[in-house]
């Protein structure tokens, strides 16, 4: 993606939004940093103003699960100089657990966190995107877990499923518009939103993960090289396609897992 950029990016304050942001600053004019943790978003500005002198750069804390937060950062979007360019949808949250042991309070927080909240903010800032006097880009992160579905993450999985079919579905009805939409999809990354038991199975079922730094080298291959989509880490790729063409392989692989997966996610079941 060419020109100067004017980004909107959620999730800021966590491990792969800080990355980004580092990563981003040296192509950006203005920044609005978006999270809940107002503290962590200025410490973080204040960062990047020492490594990128003349960036404008804005926080929002905000909620985006709720009204008031989109609100709030629709708001501070519209303020910045020359409107926004770039939006990278980030924020996100997972629970390792089995789904009957899940609370309907969890699955929601899960599903409005990783796929209304984005979709919310999409349909909000569409039209200052849509008003960008240069091509604007939409980047939805997922995850590789949006293309397999993993026993002990199905509400995750389903919001990163419905994330990266929204992501599709919107680039075809905007196709040869002004506005492109992109879609990123980590593998296990080593960030505070694994928990303790999420670490523990991978590292038991020797699951490889990136830090949050490769996350966002490969945000930048994406945005530089326009494909519409970009998976990450090997064999996760292949597995992927794998998948897509003979799921029943993938069922067989993880039917073998499933003892060690349900130790993790059941953890009640070892007292």
């Amino acid at each position: 993606m060419s020109g100067a950029l004017r980004l909107v990016l959620t999730g800021a304050a966590g491990g792969i939004g800080t990355a980004v942001a580092h990563a981003l600053a040296p192509r950006c004019v203005s920044m609005l940093l978006v999270g809940r943790d107002a503290a962590r978003l200025e410490s973080l500005a204040d960062s990047l103003a020492g490594r990128a002198p003349g960036l404008e750069l804005r926080v929002a804390g905000a909620d985006l699960t709720t009204a008031d937060g989109r609100a709030a950062v629709v708001a501070a979007a519209r303020d910045l100089p020359g409107g926004v360019n770039l939006l990278v949808n980030n924020a996100g949250v997972g629970d390792l657990s089995w789904f009957e042991d899940q609370s309907e309070a969890q699955i929601e927080r899960i599903v409005q966190t990783n796929v209304l909240a984005p979709m919310l903010l999409v349909h909000a800032l569409l039209p200052l995107l849509l008003r960008s006097q240069e091509a604007a880009r939409i980047v939805n992160v997922g995850s590789i877990l949006g293309d397999i579905g993993h026993p002990g993450s199905a509400a995750y999985c389903a919001s990163k499923f419905a994330l990266r079919g929204f992501t599709e579905a919107l680039r075809r009805e905007l196709a040869g518009g002004p506005v492109q939409l992109q879609y990123l999809a980590p593998r296990a990354t080593r960030t505070a939103l694994n928990s303790p038991a999420q670490a523990a199975l991978n590292d038991e079922l020797g699951v490889a993960s990136d830090a949050p730094d490769v996350v966002a080298r490969e945000l930048m291959a994406l945005l530089d090289g326009g494909r519409p989509e970009r998976h990450l880490g090997w064999p996760e790729k292949l597995f992927v396609r794998i998948n897509r063409m003979v799921p029943s392989l993938v069922d067989a692989s993880l039917r073998r897992q499933l003892p060690v997966i349900r130790r993790h996610a059941r953890p009640q079941e070892k007292e």
